[in-house]
């Protein structure tokens, strides 16, 4: 299936004409805007059938040409369009990618496809122009890339909204987890899993008793994983183009994960220590002030940060094998990085689950920390516990080597929705707010 056009620019877009499916040629400038309901002369007519044999026929179909321009083409012949490998490629006046194109042709013309950019006569860049993608009704969804241009400030707004949901929907079940860490804990409060845990708070302590504390820890959530954000993704970009220019690195993830976590727990620690004194079996704090200030008064401003080092120490291996693992799923369920949400709860719930798993002991030896549970210092030291080391061999004088994966099934159980919240919300709001500020500049 071939035909012709009869103008003579290097870039023809295609544009839907009247009330049906046909598809005329409109003429756009190399160095312009997209053209506005201009038709080309002798544009062909495709419906039925033939429009669904490419997803994206309300694109810009001009790739074949940008290939011509760079020299890609292979062929030389006259103007025209014809169907290639399901890619329909336009063609005026220049060489034509043959049916037998090369791998770096395919990209080449699959990315201008993609991104929907024309290249006009002598190579200069045209106007960005990304029309609506067009989806196959016989295929699956088909999402818009994800935003490459998303600013600090969308990762921020984005991180900050993520953040905070995950830890709100997940808050009850954050109560759990610290209570079942608990190295001696009082006999009502012994659990044999995270359903039968809750039950009996809701039971025996109220409704809304594992939700106490859950005021202090969005306040805290919002900046914290704004940072968070912000951070990895503009550490995973810089060193990604030094370690593996124009690829993805996975050694570049991990560090990003790692530097972006000393802003986020430095935001999050106080909020953990009044947070876990709350959830505590018998707390005796009612409000977020009055463990605050029973905390300055007897222990003084150092107690916020009494478990920083040990929460760094947990916290640096998690976001690595977190990030690192989110990264590698993605390149398999989402290889063209498109807003996919399947994929990335799919990688989320995954990457929590590993990570979590993995450092379980350490999150023990942190929850002691902040809570300086009164029963465990009672039966083997006096004063506070200060430092990892310290934390580490208290855990393992109370209850042996497996003490340490204390709550283990209630962490995973947290973690595995949570980062599937965190991702998702994350992606999600990226790609509106970009696609959002895209169409404003647009309209400007």
């Amino acid at each position: 299936m071939t035909g012709s056009f009869t103008n003579d620019t290097d870039i023809v877009l295609l544009r839907k004409q009247g009330g049906g499916d046909n598809l005329a040629a409109a003429p756009m400038a190399g160095g312009g805007a997209c053209p506005r309901g201009q038709a080309g002369a002798g544009g062909p007519g495709l419906s039925g059938p033939r429009l669904r044999r490419t997803r994206r026929v309300w694109g810009v179909a001009a790739a074949a040409a940008a290939a011509a321009a760079a020299g890609v083409g292979a062929a030389a012949g006259p103007g025209g369009w014809s169907w290639r490998g399901g890619v329909l490629a336009v063609v005026a006046g220049g060489p034509a990618a043959g049916p037998g194109r090369s791998p770096g042709e395919s990209a080449l013309l699959d990315g201008w496809l993609q991104r929907g950019v024309g290249r006009g006569a002598g190579g200069g860049e045209a106007g960005a122009c990304r029309p609506p993608v067009r989806q196959d009704p016989d295929s699956g969804p088909d999402y818009e890339a994800l935003p490459a241009g998303a600013t600090v400030t969308t990762h921020m707004v984005a991180g900050a909204v993520a953040g905070i949901l995950e830890h709100c929907v997940m808050y009850p079940v954050d109560c759990v987890k610290t209570r079942m860490q608990s190295l001696q804990p009082d006999p009502a409060a012994r659990y044999r899993n995270v359903l039968e845990a809750l039950w009996r708070i809701i039971r025996t302590e109220g409704l809304w008793r594992p939700m106490r504390g859950l005021n202090v820890t969005a306040t805290g959530a919002g900046p914290a994983h704004a940072l968070y954000f912000a951070c990895y993704e503009k550490l995973k970009k810089t060193l990604s183009d030094v370690i593996h220019p124009g690829g993805n690195s996975h050694i570049a993830n991990g560090a990003a994960g790692c530097v972006a976590t000393l802003l986020h727990d430095a935001a999050m620690n106080p909020v953990e220590v009044v947070k876990q004194r709350m959830q505590m079996y018998n707390s005796p704090y009612h409000r977020v002030t009055d463990c605050v200030r029973a905390v300055w008064q007897n222990e003084g401003a150092g107690a916020f940060y009494r478990s920083y080092t040990t929460q760094l120490t947990m916290n640096v291996p998690f976001q690595a094998i977190h990030f690192m693992t989110y990264e590698f799923l993605q390149e398999h369920f989402n290889p063209q990085r498109r807003y996919n949400p399947s994929s990335h709860v799919l990688s989320g719930a995954c990457a929590g689950a590993v990570a979590a798993a993995a450092t379980t002991p350490l999150d023990v030896c942190k929850t002691l920390l902040n809570t300086q549970e009164s029963l465990a210092l009672n039966s083997n030291i006096t004063g506070h516990i200060t430092g990892m080391a310290s934390a580490f061999r208290t855990v393992y004088q109370v209850g042996g080597v497996t003490a340490y994966f204390r709550g283990v099934q209630a962490r995973v159980i947290y973690q595995i929705p949570s980062t599937a919240i965190a991702w998702s919300v994350y992606e999600f709001f990226k790609y509106l707010i970009t696609k959002r500020q895209e169409e404003w500049r647009a309209a400007k």
